[in-house]
């Protein structure tokens, strides 16, 4: 199926149990895509040109590449699986450039990934991006939780570590809200 438009949520929840996703990871997206448009209203409301509905089906399917994997491929498979469906190549690269804070080219090679940019780019990249890290399992938690985890994996010296900070930092300032 192609799409001219941005699926519904209820198409998106379809595509992901098509696409073999679980439970848990429907569950996951469906909260990550609830903080994700709440974090987009507030850029509007600040006077941010935001597609919200993109920022939605994004958010809801960010993790489809969790039917094949849960390894840091699970971002590259996603957007292999939603150009496949002919959905839009925003939506892809919002599903790409979701992991972890991003990658850069050079760290995207040594995950065994292609040599690309990997970090989320567009305001509705890095909303979807960012309230993926908040959100743990189903249930959002603060930054500071988010944070911690984040260093315990990657290093508190990592240029992702730096990354996942700014971002933070930069949508803090945005929406007035401190997450």
């Amino acid at each position: 199926m192609s799409y001219l438009v941005l699926p519904s949520r209820a198409e998106c929840l379809k595509i992901l149990r098509e696409a073999g996703c679980g439970y848990n990871v429907i569950r996951h997206c469906i909260t990550v895509s609830s903080l994700a448009v709440r974090i987009a209203r507030l850029f509007v409301k600040r006077g941010f040109n935001i597609n919200v509905r993109l920022v939605e089906v994004g958010s809801l399917l960010h993790d489809i590449g969790r039917s094949r994997t849960h390894g840091i491929r699970h971002g590259i498979i996603g957007g292999e699986i939603v150009r496949e469906l002919g959905l839009p190549e925003a939506v892809a690269r919002i599903v790409e450039r979701h992991v972890g804070a991003g990658l850069a080219a050079d760290e995207a090679t040594s995950f065994g990934l292609p040599h690309r940019d990997l970090i989320p780019m567009t305001w509705e990249e890095k909303i979807v991006c960012y309230a993926d890290k908040l959100v743990a399992g189903g249930r959002v938690i603060s930054f500071n939780e988010t944070f911690k985890r984040f260093v315990k994996d990657v290093g508190i010296n990592s240029p992702a570590a730096g990354r996942l900070r700014e971002l933070h930092e930069e949508i803090s300032r945005i929406t007035g809200d401190n997450f």
